[in-house]
């Protein structure tokens, strides 16, 4: 019977999106709102899945107590009360739902936009205080043929100068990921941070929060900026320096704000910024509409959905997201990685008497043809895995690897080619280190609707080997005699030989041996091998039974 998958929805979330859940077959959801961390951190441990929206904080103490946690969804796009680091150590992947609510946080910037540049909550207040001050707010300015500065040309940020350019403004742009082309499309006008500073009369943020973007418009970025200028935040608290907006302010340099997000929240209502005349203050408001509530709910259902039941990873922070499309295309290749890094891990150039293996510094992943189109980091990070459960014998997942790896100074790198030499596509794995270079490289082929996995080269050694089961992996002089002698030793102590597979280095007179074989590969028979006339090196290799 397959176990259950236990989901935790510990925030608000729209009746629909709980009702997807619960119609998966094999999932089982709690609706738990309102918990206090140290609530959350008792219960979390009897959970598969976690669904949030901004209330509930995914910290690291949460995390550690996550101990069969896999995934957590947010019901829209910032992460900021998720710990993102902390679950990837924990191997826990980490969803948001960035299309739910593009449409209704670009409007809520235009919104704003608009209210800023003719005071119209101002004008408001003062109305329902029993006041006329038409004199007083009639300085307001036109959006006809100003230049709207956009930084951020991401989903939302892409929305508002669509709506900005039907708007007859003028829209220029800064985003460092952006190419020309897509600017083109947008009839935006990409420009540097700076000029954006200094030519836009209107500047409305929409980059993600990050340590780069901390603090971005700061002192020195209002000094840039034209006198008078008119500054939107609806994108994240933090991006913007609430001191150096107010002094901005103050100083005249700036004219008017309109904040949707501070970077304290719920913000102290006694702040000087929020008080301040010329500045129009929302409560994190920019998703706050029916449809969009609604829209991010099915979202981050649909795709916890398609994790349980297809393992379909989509819109993920911390793991590369694999289309449905690919996904079954892909998997072969990701499980040939895995079996490849873990192949070269236990490989490695060492004596087998003392049980050292050399330390790696460096993994190199190559991937040719198809498969580079596929998905390189998928495989990438999948070669990564089986390398360092190997070499670590404690639990690695594709989430946590990087971090693990990055931990230990293990440099990995990715290259990408449009064709192999020998073969249509190929994965080729080789680690760097102390211990000297090891390469091998691996394919697959089809054969009727079955894909088989091969290793077709170990370092200069052509061979033709299945990756699977246990595996007598020896290097030895090109002398005859040599393979008879091994298998009569693996007869004489019981060992019966599944396949033999040969690789020839004939300039160099070596050759590598891999002996299927069906029987333990005792430290005791590894040394009677490696005693053996022309053995330079033996070790035992255990990879997964099946190959696809």
């Amino acid at each position: 019977m397959q176990p259950i998958f236990k989901v935790l929805v510990s925030d608000d979330l729209s009746p629909h999106g709980v009702a997807l859940l619960r119609a998966c077959p094999g999932v089982e959801v709690d609706v738990k709102v309102g918990m206090k961390p140290a609530e959350l951190i008792a219960v979390i441990g009897g959970y598969d899945g976690l669904v949030i929206r901004s209330a509930t904080k995914v910290t690291a103490e949460v995390l550690a107590a996550a101990t069969r946690l896999k995934i957590v969804g947010r019901a829209g796009i910032g992460v900021d009360n998720v710990d993102v680091p902390a679950a990837s150590r924990h191997g826990v992947i980490v969803e948001n739902t960035p299309s739910g609510n593009v449409i209704t946080t670009a409007e809520h910037a235009i919104c704003l936009l608009l209210a800023l540049a003719r005071h119209i909550p101002q004008a408001t207040a003062s109305m329902k205080a029993g006041k006329w001050d038409k004199k007083k707010y009639a300085a307001g300015v036109e959006l006809f043929e100003k230049t709207l500065g956009i930084a951020g040309l991401g989903n939302i940020g892409r929305i508002v100068a669509d709506r900005a350019r039907g708007l007859k403004m003028k829209v220029i742009a800064h985003d460092p990921f952006l190419g020309q082309e897509a600017v083109d499309r947008l009839g935006v006008e990409l420009v540097s941070l700076d000029e954006l500073l200094t030519r836009a009369d209107f500047i409305t943020i929409h980059t993600p929060y990050s340590a780069e973007t901390r603090g971005l418009i700061g002192a020195a970025a209002f000094a840039k900026m034209k006198t008078g200028v008119l500054l939107v935040n609806a994108a994240r608290g933090g991006i913007v320096d609430e001191v150096a907006l107010l002094a901005a302010l103050e100083s005249g340099k700036v004219a008017g704000a309109a904040l949707d997000v501070f970077a304290k929240e719920p913000c102290d209502p006694a702040d000087p910024l929020v008080l301040h005349e010329r500045v129009i203050t929302t409560p994190h408001l920019g998703a706050s509409t029916d449809e969009a509530q609604e829209k991010v709910a099915i979202e981050v259902a649909e795709q916890f959905v398609a994790f349980i039941t297809r393992g379909e990873v989509k819109n993920a922070l911390n793991l590369a997201s694999v289309s449905v499309d690919a996904a079954p295309r892909l998997a072969p290749w990701l499980d040939l990685a895995s079996r490849l890094g873990a192949l070269v891990a236990q490989i490695q150039p060492g004596l087998v008497d003392s049980g050292a293996t050399p330390g790696i510094d460096e993994l190199e992943i190559e991937l040719s043809g198809t498969v580079a189109e596929l998905g390189a980091s998928p495989v990438a990070r999948a070669a990564l895995t089986g390398l360092l459960r190997s070499v670590l014998g404690a639990p690695v997942n594709e989430v946590s690897a990087p971090l693990i790896a990055s931990d230990r100074g293990l440099r990995v790198t990715e290259v990408m080619r449009p064709r192999g030499e020998n073969f249509s596509s190929s994965v080729t794995v080789t680690t760097r280190g102390a211990g000297g270079t090891r390469v091998v490289q691996g394919t697959i082929f089809q054969v009727g609707e079955r894909y088989e996995a091969r290793i077709v080269r170990i370092d200069e050694h052509v061979i033709d080997a299945t990756p699977a089961g246990r595996i007598l992996f020896l290097e030895n002089a090109d002398q005859p005699g040599v393979i008879g002698s091994v298998g009569t030793l693996l007869g004489a102590r019981g060992i019966n030989v599944a396949r033999l597979h040969v690789g020839q280095d004939s300039q160099a007179r070596r050759a590598v041996q891999l002996w299927n074989v069906e029987g333990d590969l005792t430290p005791a028979l590894l040394a009677e091998v490696w005693r053996l006339p022309h053995v330079a090196s033996v070790r035992a290799v255990v990879l997964p039974l099946c190959a696809p």
